[in-house]
């Protein structure tokens, strides 16, 4: 019989990991499936609506009864940013396993709180980091560890979309203070996930923040201050020596899905971007010179698991399909194999010690140390 499962909120992310309870064991073949046990969503009308559309058994307006309830192995949590820490802490100290959408916290003291629960209960704690899962982001791994690029000696990190670029757009939970600084933890923490897998740690760095739009209007008229920043951008440095700059922008007009990555070494390039998400370019320096220029790859069988879900190369895979393998991967680990590729809480506070330097830094205007 398959794990049971409890989701906590039925917005976007929550119907995406809906998505990925349902199909798992359809796309993987070598996992029970998991039994949809119940939903919880800030009205019982709300959570009975969603639990009929996304195949739980029932819904509940207090996500604690899911916390108690014992045929609930895994909590999935899809709620805003500010309540994951309570219900994280919450699941595991109940011992539940935790599948948390990202960012972990709006604190560090929260996320670390996070941390030691997940520690202390020795139940699998994993972040909602679903771009790692991508086969050509594990294709660039393995070239970059197989040396085809030589040694990485600066990376350049760029995430926008332009879902706050409209200065009319009213005032929600994601300009409030309680969600914490805005671009940074809301997206930096996606390039920086790839940025853990692909190379490693950063350990200095200087930051900027800022805000296109003071301020927002509000239902009824009138308008309410921007608490936080949709714009931030960072120079930065490795563990392993090599430099690197961020820049981020969630009101950046035309940018819809846009994770930029640029990986430069002693004997090539890597290249990547998520509006093109199935493709990968390398450059090698190598190739005879008269032949020399970057060349794309599609994703395709080759590239695992793209196999499960599709026989031919060139066909695609998107957002919602990653979300599918994360889920495996958070099978994977809870059954024990801890080589699973996953963000746990461990990885997960050490992004967001980054993203709270990097805030600092802005704060400072000084490089600061991770």
């Amino acid at each position: 019989m398959g794990l049971g499962i409890g989701l906590i909120g039925s917005g976007y992310m929550g119907k995406c990991h809906a998505m990925a309870w349902n199909s798992v064991a359809t796309v993987f073949g070598d996992v029970d499936r998991p039994r949809l046990v119940a939903l919880g969503d800030a009205t019982a009308e709300l959570a009975t609506r969603h639990a009929k559309a996304f195949g739980f058994a029932q819904g509940t307006g207090n996500w604690r009864e899911l916390v108690d309830n014992p045929e609930i192995d895994v909590i999935s949590i899809a709620a805003p940013n500010q309540f994951h820490a309570d219900m994280a802490i919450a699941a595991l100290e109940a011992g539940k396993h935790v599948w948390c959408e990202k960012p972990m916290a709006t604190s560090l003291a929260d996320a670390t709180r996070m941390r030691d629960a997940a520690r202390v209960s020795g139940k699998t704690a994993i972040l909602g980091y679903n771009y790692i899962q991508n086969p050509m982001i594990r294709q660039a791994s393995r070239l970059i560890a197989e040396g085809a690029i030589g040694n990485v000696n600066h990376i350049r990190l760029e995430m926008d979309e332009d879902y706050m670029a409209d200065p009319d757009e009213p005032f929600y939970w994601k300009s409030a203070e309680t969600s914490g600084y805005g671009a940074l933890d809301d997206f930096a923490v996606h390039p920086l996930s790839l940025l853990t897998v692909l190379h490693g740690k950063i350990t200095s760095l200087v930051a900027d923040m800022a805000k296109p739009y003071a301020e927002r209007p509000v239902a009824g008229g009138g308008s309410r201050p921007v608490e936080n920043h949709d714009i931030a951008q960072a120079l930065f440095r490795t563990e392993a020596g090599a430099s690197g700059v961020l820049m981020v922008n969630r009101s950046a007009w035309g940018r819809k899905g846009r994770i930029a990555l640029q990986i430069f070494g002693s004997n090539g390039s890597i290249l990547f971007d998520q509006e093109r998400m199935n493709e990968l370019q390398v450059f090698t320096r190598t190739d005879r010179g008269d032949a020399q220029g970057y060349r794309t790859l599609l994703a395709a069988p080759s590239h695992p698991p793209y196999q499960q879900f599709i026989p031919a190369p060139g066909h695609g895979l998107g957002f919602n399909e990653l979300k599918v393998i994360e889920c495996r991967e958070l099978l994977r680990h809870i059954g024990g194999d801890r080589d699973a590729h996953v963000i746990d809480f461990d990885t997960g506070l050490e992004i967001e010690t980054i993203v709270h330097a990097m805030a600092r830094s802005a704060q400072s205007g000084v490089w600061v140390e991770t």
